[in-house]
């Protein structure tokens, strides 16, 4: 692993840890070279999965475009990084136990919206408005008025 800093290629691992149940490895090297230290993290790399948009067109699966949807939508919420995190994997892992060479925008969008309507309902309306392409005031009362129905139902309420 080359040093960030430095640019030396030889470092040395001073402990490795296991995140996300056992989904992510995380390092911290410490480079030969000029002693600075640095974390590195490691993943499974995904197979060649194809995310077919709603146009037709295809592009190559990305996690990060997920995540940059999400920490978007949490911008400014009472949502931690590892909570993020964990939706990322959540939906990720749905994503490459379909067993498929393509899956939908629609298909990941539909289970980032479920995971984060649990998480924090504002950020879930700002990832729908997004997402839903709202077009009024009108779709975006839908979503809400949704969300207030599924609030009464947890709570009980008619």
């Amino acid at each position: 692993m080359r040093c960030p800093f430095c640019h030396f290629s030889e470092t040395d691992v001073i402990d490795t840890r296991k995140l996300y149940e056992g989904e992510v490895i995380r390092r911290r090297r410490k480079c030969r070279a000029c002693s600075r230290r640095f974390t590195t993290y490691e993943r499974i790399e995904s197979v060649s999965l194809m995310v077919v948009k709603k146009d037709g067109t295809r592009e190559p699966y990305d996690r990060e475009k997920i995540a940059r949807g999400v920490r978007t939508a949490c911008y400014r919420r009472p949502v931690s990084a590892d909570a993020i995190e964990q939706l990322v994997n959540d939906v990720e892992a749905m994503v490459m136990a379909t067993d498929e060479q393509e899956i939908s925008s629609q298909a990941i969008g539909d289970a980032v919206m479920r995971r984060l309507r649990d998480l924090d309902e504002v950020a879930y309306i700002r990832f729908a408005s997004v997402y839903r392409a709202f077009t009024d005031i009108g779709k975006l009362r839908e979503a809400v008025d949704e969300l207030l129905e599924r609030e009464g139902d947890r709570n009980g309420r008619p």
